[in-house]
């Protein structure tokens, strides 16, 4: 792994109609279908850049009516899924092509009953899955669910590889199992992980002990996954930490130090992913904490010509343009993808929380991201995806009013999850996954 100081990049920006964006050879390109619910907001359905198409989180909502489905959360949890297989088959794919599914819901009790339903569209392969309660979710809808899926053809016109592409599966016995998840999937030049509880793989069981036992097993389930597929620990290029009680953040953050940095390496740099932390109204089995994490897969998965395949590197950037943290990186990238921890609404030059409502505080975030998109040498319009974390769910309006300043076109793929609390009392919190047009490099 080489983690340079800084970050040179040449970006090359041709704007093409029909929200394709040119970013040197790789398209950000937007997509919609009548066939699922036309986006609540300023975002697209679904985004693809090189090989990962990014789909917004579908709500219950039917197409036809643009209405919340009658019943319960069964009928939400199929709706969600049908829609997401509507825009999945919309660009010609499939729905054995998502490699990654998060489901929010409004009560942890309804998993089971989701569960029911989901078991019908993945009959045989089953994707990596994230699963968490929210305090709220838009139009008030019971279950959302998000899917990320592969574009073997990529984003580059007439690449050697287009099409070829495989996606690899792997369990190990070393961590905990489920026939409702992968453990990871890897495609192209990542591997997606299945959230981790802090399960004893041995006996299936929590682990004794309080949160910080729990935050110790969920990133030796995490390791014990990376070792199974030849993966170095300090190869995780993103975490998602999910909290039942986000104060018990100070207490996680003792044992996430002592994971990482991993590596010597990684030590001398003192490299860190980029970071997300997100309070859940309640988690599975009643966990205290479950960890997610995105990592790279330099060799990527075959059949790509072995020039183009190893020795990939990770760069990591940090700009004094916006906040920094001794936890996380601002921004990781690795291969086509800079991934970046999730702004809160502090000004970088006092570390302080923006004075003002909602509306100043989403502008506070989004120049936070900004500057960071810009201290490496990218613009906006090469956003994604984008994540927005909201401590009260009625502010979206007023959210989308500063949103759309920042995004005019609307191309980013988005969720919006409603949640209890935010780190520093903030009311909102956004993170977001941009295209990189030229890649990391190849060792030398």
């Amino acid at each position: 792994m080489t983690l340079p100081a800084w970050w040179i990049t040449i970006p090359l920006l041709i704007y093409l109609k029909e929200n394709t964006i040119m970013t040197g050879f790789n398209a950000v390109l937007g997509r919609n279908t009548e066939n699922a619910p036309m986006a609540i907001g300023p975002f697209s359905q679904t985004v693809a850049f090189s090989h990962y198409n990014n789909l917004s989180a579908q709500l219950p909502i039917d197409p036809k009516t643009g209405n919340l489905v009658a019943g319960g959360v069964k009928e939400q949890a199929e709706q969600c899924l049908k829609n997401i297989k509507a825009i999945v088959e919309s660009i010609d794919h499939v729905m054995s092509d998502i490699v990654r599914i998060t489901v929010f819901v409004k009560n942890i009790k309804d998993v089971d009953a989701v569960d029911e339903v989901y078991k019908t569209f993945f009959t045989t392969y089953v994707p990596t899955r994230t699963t968490v309660a929210v305090a709220a979710l838009p139009m008030d809808a019971l279950v959302q669910i998000e899917a990320l899926v592969t574009n073997g053809e990529g984003t580059i016109p007439n690449a050697p590889q287009a099409g070829d592409l495989i996606k690899l599966t792997n369990n190990t016995a070393n961590a905990p199992t489920s026939p409702l998840s992968t453990q990871t999937v890897a495609f192209s030049h990542y591997n997606n992980l299945s959230a981790q509880l802090p399960i004893d793989p041995k006996s299936g069981k929590l682990v004794v002990g309080g949160v910080k036992e729990q935050a110790a097993q969920c990133l030796k389930n995490i390791k014990a996954i990376l070792e199974s597929i030849d993966v170095p620990f300090d190869d995780i290029v993103k975490i998602n930490i999910f909290l039942k009680d986000l104060s018990d953040i100070e207490a996680v953050n003792e044992v996430y130090t002592t994971f990482f940095p991993d590596s010597a390496i990684a030590r001398a740099v003192a490299y860190v992913p980029a970071r997300t932390t997100i309070a859940a109204s309640a988690l599975p089995m009643d966990a205290l904490v479950q960890i997610e994490a995105v990592v790279s897969h330099g060799d990527g998965t075959p059949p790509q010509a072995v020039e183009d395949r190893h020795g990939i590197v990770i760069w990591a950037n940090n700009t004094d343009n916006a906040p920094k943290s001794s936890l996380s990186t601002q921004t990781v990238a690795f291969s086509h993808y800079n991934h970046l921890s999730a702004q809160l609404p502090l000004d970088p030059k006092t570390g302080e929380m923006l004075a003002g409502g909602v509306k100043e505080q989403t502008e506070q975030c989004l120049k936070n991201i900004k500057a960071i998109v810009e201290s490496i040498d990218h613009v906006m319009d090469d956003v994604v995806k984008v994540n927005i974390f909201l401590k009260n769910i009625a502010d979206i309006d007023a959210v989308d009013e500063v949103y759309t300043t920042f995004f005019p076109g609307g191309v980013p793929a988005r969720r919006t999850v409603g949640v209890s609390a935010l780190p520093q009392d903030a009311l909102i919190q956004i993170d977001v996954v941009v295209a990189n047009a030229e890649g990391t490099p190849r060792k030398a």
